[in-house]
């Protein structure tokens, strides 16, 4: 089977389905945007140390797929297949990691800029890069019916970023830079 078919030289591609829409598409912009956080999240488990981390990581890999298949899928012309589908589980084990990584840092009393290692700043420009996906989604969300479980998910996703981003800075001994507010 070759990698390319041609078949979207005309700016044009095809959903789990069959449907053809244009590659600008709110449903492509949508899964294209997930595959992109993907792609970061790849790079961030390079900069990970802790193992438990890396592990979970490459979990919400595996997720985003269930995430982007779904979104691929025209559920007008078939439906989803079980490895589509975004479970309350998928979202109870984000939570409960976010709680896990929560409880091993210290109160947090002002806003965090992005930085520190660069794990902990590649981490954020993966949070912000979940976040232009959820607003994919809810973009999407006024044309097709998303499931609330995968908009949960992908809110949480965001905020388990937020929270490993400053773990990776705790593990890497490094301070986390807060805002100043006076711009100085």
């Amino acid at each position: 089977m070759k990698v390319y078919t041609k078949t979207g030289d005309k700016g044009t591609t095809s959903l789990v389905g069959g449907t053809r829409v244009p590659k600008t598409h709110d449903r492509l912009e949508a899964y294209g945007t997930v595959d992109e956080l993907n792609s970061f999240l790849g790079l961030l488990v390079t900069y990970v140390a802790d193992g438990q981390d890396v592990a979970f990581l490459q979990r919400v890999q595996n997720c985003l797929f269930v995430v982007g298949s779904y979104l691929a899928t025209d559920q007008a012309k078939m439906s989803l297949k079980s490895a589509s589908v975004v479970t309350p589980v998928m979202v109870a084990e984000m939570e409960n990691e976010i709680d896990r990584l929560d409880a091993l840092l210290p109160p947090l009393s002002a806003f965090v800029l992005p930085g520190g290692s660069r794990g902990a700043a590649l981490c954020h420009v993966c949070r912000t890069v979940c976040r232009r996906a959820e607003r994919r989604i809810l973009t999407l969300s006024a044309e097709v019916e998303i499931a609330p479980e995968l908009l949960a998910y992908m809110n949480r996703l965001s905020d388990y970023l937020f929270v490993l981003s400053r773990k990776i800075n705790l593990d890497a001994k490094k301070d986390e830079i807060f805002w100043n507010n006076s711009c100085k």
